[in-house]
């Protein structure tokens, strides 16, 4: 049975600009060691500059692996939950979103949903996505048939690894999230805030 193996990573550690630190190069770089041993077909980033650098800098360890934009891939709020789904601990979250800025968003993650998140035509492949944590939490949430409202609250550190596969007339299978056994200790849990950091 054919598979696509999706392997999305956030991101390494950026700057209050958004550009990547030295740290997250170093994040990155081990990310692309520990994929290495893989037959990956193509690095897909987001048209952002911190996921096009951890992009290049992982696929430095990947010499045949071609290395593209995907606009899909853009940091955005993939969906906005009416009041009834809202959970009250996250109702502040979405203050300045408007109508059209939240269908907007929805557009686009279900734009990602129909471009990578499916089973391959005819052969295997192996894929890589650089994006960001919001991506990455629609993604497990699709690929887990959990209600929309459920990518609120899955995190994803900089540059750790959550892996899916896509099979024919079967459902997504999510082999693993947010795995960061590649980094050592002083580089994990980096993009998650203090207090959850274990």
């Amino acid at each position: 049975m054919t598979t696509r193996h999706l392997y999305l990573a956030r991101h390494g550690a950026a700057d209050a600009l958004g550009n990547l630190t030295d740290l997250g190069r170093r994040q990155a770089g081990l990310l692309g060691e520990r994929l290495a041993g893989l037959p990956i077909d193509a690095v897909w980033h987001s048209p952002l500059p911190r996921a096009a650098a951890s992009a290049h800098e992982l696929a430095r360890h990947l010499p045949d692996a071609p290395v593209a934009e995907a606009a899909e891939l853009i940091d955005h709020v993939p969906y906005v939950p009416p009041a009834a789904e809202m959970p009250p601990a996250r109702a502040g979250f979405f203050d300045g979103y408007d109508e059209a800025e939240a269908a907007s968003g929805h557009k686009l993650a279900e734009a990602l949903l129909a471009r990578f998140a499916k089973a391959p035509d005819a052969t295997d492949t192996h894929e890589v996505l650089v994006t960001h944590a919001f991506q990455i939490a629609w993604l497990v949430r699709h690929a887990l048939d959990a209600p929309p409202s459920r990518w609120l609250g899955l995190n994803s550190a900089n540059a750790a690894l959550t892996v899916i596969h896509y099979r024919p007339g079967l459902p997504p299978t999510l082999v693993v999230f947010n795995d960061m056994g590649h980094l050592p200790a002083e580089l994990r849990w980096t993009g998650f805030p203090d207090g959850i950091r274990p």
